[in-house]
Order: structure tokens, then C-alpha cells, then sequence
């Protein structure tokens, strides 16, 4: 620093005012101090600065190892939200989601001083380690785990979602809709079957079972060629859009014409969702949005003093929205 100053023909107290964006910086002389630190390639000491401020402008995310779109697209959304508002990010990953290896993170995050933490949290397993991070360490679930006392928590709307997919079928003539799920133990599976089985409840239609599976499209292969059996199924709602591909193929292959015999809807709204055959229609998640919201919590959580009057919200909730396309469309006459 004290070399940048001498070079711009300035005080080191001037060269720190401008890394610090302070206002009472002259624009002649703050440009003569950033040519003098190019020309010197300066880079200031980050360490030193976080002893100094006790911030390190890093937040932390844990992650999970996996290829599914939704915790990989909100792993993206995140880091994304996070570089736009100036944080760096360190990323620890977990090969499962449970206590033990959550808090491992937790600790390889704090060791790097992170200021603050966010989860990816599918599974309440992520949820519940959080709450025994260090007191000092403010953490934010992100995803499927819904609300909890654990840790202040952002999702999408699944409930919704599942109701909009729901009710578009009904509202196309359906008389019930048949639901293609994913695994029991998620929370946003879980929470998705609330949602269509509500919808049918409040329409007086009949509740089918539920066909459960994993996230992907062999699982819905399985699941399609189960509900290509039954003569009574014209209308699907699937618990994303990889299992919806898969029902789609046991439809086409046991001579189901989607949507003529058979109406699909998915949830997610993956990119390639539009070039299915027929194109997809689905439930539209903001994993921009999400990322933006669960930063927006953890600066929230983190700045609020304990004496406000108002305090930040422990529950944020991210509203999908149905995209209609060809895969869906009016009952078949009987």
C-alpha cells in the first residue's frame, strides 16, 4: 500500500479510503491511485483484512454430490446471487446428507471464516445439523426441507406447484389425475403429494394411489408402464420433469397418445423440458430467485440486532408457476 501511495503521489490513508470506496476521494485522484496499483499489480491482503474487520466477504455453501437439476441448479442460483453481491463463495460438498457429514462441512467452512452459511437442504437430515453450527456462525437451508425451527429456511412453494399442475388437469375435463412421485423421505415429494392430493380432495375426485420412485427417468419408465395398465388413467402429474420423460416413453410405447389418451404435466421446468415430444407441460421453478432470496435471509439474519423491534423472517417461500405446452390437453371422450 504504502508503494501504491508513492507511486500516485498520495498517503497511504488515501490509497485505503479508495480500496474502501469512500465518498471523500477526489475522482482525479482516486483514477491516479487505481493506475498506480495496476501498474503495480497490487492486490490487497485479504487474511490481514479479516483480522482487521473480523469479515472475510466469503460465505460458504454445502452442497451435495449429485447430478438432479433442482440441487444442482440451486447450488448455481445461489453462488450466482453471492458473486453479484460482492461475496466470494467456498463450496464444501457432502457425499450423503446426513448429521455427521454436514457438520464436517460446517467446520471446513468455519475454518476458512466464512461469514455466514447456506445449505442446500433436500432432506430435514441438513436442516437439523445446522442448529449445531457455532452460535457465531449464521446458516440458511435452501430447497425441499420446508419450514423448520432448525434454521431459517427458503423453498419453493411445492404445495402450490403440485395444486397449479393439479387443478390445470382438472380444469381440462380430467376427472382425477394420477400422480407419479418421488421418493417418500424427501420432504418436497412429500410436500408435492400434499399438494395434489389436497386439490382432488377440495374437487370431490377420487385419490389414486401413489405411485413412488426415485427423481429420474428410468424410475418414470417404471411408473408409466404401471399407469399405461390402467384404462381409468388420462391425466398424470409428475413429481419432476426426468420422471415425467420416462412416462412419457412407457405411454408412447404401450400406444398412449399424450395428450389425446393421456395428459402429462411435470414440475421443475428443466431447459430441455420444451423439446420433449410432445414439449413438456410444467411447474416452473425461479432457482435465480431462490438463490436470490436465501442470500437476501442470511444477510438479513446476520446484520439484525437482537434489540430491533422487527426481526428478519425465519420462512421464505419462492412461488412457482405452470408453463402449459403440448403434453397436456382436454379429457378424453368416453
Amino acid at each position: 500500500m504504502r508503494d501504491v501511495a508513492k507511486l500516485a503521489g498520495v498517503s497511504h490513508q488515501t490509497v485505503s479510503r479508495v480500496l474502501n470506496n469512500h465518498p471523500n476521494v477526489r475522482e482525479e485522484t482516486r483514477a491516479r491511485v487505481l493506475a498506480a496499483m495496476q501498474s503495480l499489480n497490487y492486490r490487497r491482503n485479504l487474511a490481514a483484512r479479516t483480522l482487521v474487520t473480523r469479515q472475510s466477504d466469503t460465505l460458504g455453501i454445502i452442497g451435495f454430490e449429485t447430478t438432479l437439476f433442482g440441487p444442482a441448479s440451486m447450488l448455481y442460483g445461489i453462488e450466482s446471487a453471492a458473486r453479484d453481491a460482492g461475496y466470494m463463495v467456498s463450496i464444501a460438498s457432502v457425499r450423503d446428507l446426513d448429521r455427521r457429514q454436514v457438520l464436517e462441512a460446517v467446520d471446513r467452512l468455519t475454518q476458512h471464516s466464512v461469514d455466514g452459511v447456506i445449505a442446500i437442504a433436500p432432506k430435514q437430515s441438513v436442516t437439523h445439523a445446522l442448529a449445531q453450527a457455532p452460535p457465531s456462525l449464521q446458516c440458511v437451508a435452501v430447497g425441499g426441507a420446508g419450514e423448520s425451527d432448525a434454521a431459517p429456511t427458503v423453498s419453493i412453494d411445492n404445495a402450490l406447484g403440485a395444486r397449479l399442475a393439479t387443478q390445470h388437469l382438472l380444469d381440462l375435463g380430467h376427472v382425477t389425475v394420477h400422480h407419479a412421485a418421488g421418493p417418500p423421505d424427501w420432504p418436497e415429494s412429500f410436500e408435492r403429494i400434499e399438494g395434489w392430493r389436497r386439490t382432488l380432495y377440495a374437487a370431490g375426485a377420487v385419490v389414486p394411489p401413489v405411485e413412488h420412485g426415485w427423481w429420474d427417468a428410468e424410475s418414470g419408465y417404471a411408473q408409466g408402464q404401471a399407469l399405461a395398465r390402467d384404462p381409468a388413467v388420462t391425466a398424470v402429474f409428475c413429481s419432476n420433469d426426468r420422471i415425467a420423460l420416462g412416462v412419457l416413453r412407457a405411454l408412447h410405447e404401450a400406444g398412449k397418445r399424450v395428450p389425446y389418451d393421456v395428459s402429462v404435466v411435470g414440475f421443475d421446468d428443466m431447459p430441455d423440458s420444451g423439446f420433449f415430444v410432445p414439449p413438456l407441460t410444467t411447474v416452473h421453478q425461479d432457482f435465480g430467485e431462490l438463490g436470490r432470496r436465501s442470500l437476501g435471509l442470511l444477510l438479513e439474519h446476520m446484520t439484525h440486532s437482537p434489540a430491533a423491534e422487527s426481526q428478519p423472517p425465519d420462512h421464505v417461500l419462492v412461488a412457482p408457476q405452470l408453463v402449459v405446452r403440448a403434453s397436456s390437453g382436454p379429457a378424453p371422450a368416453r
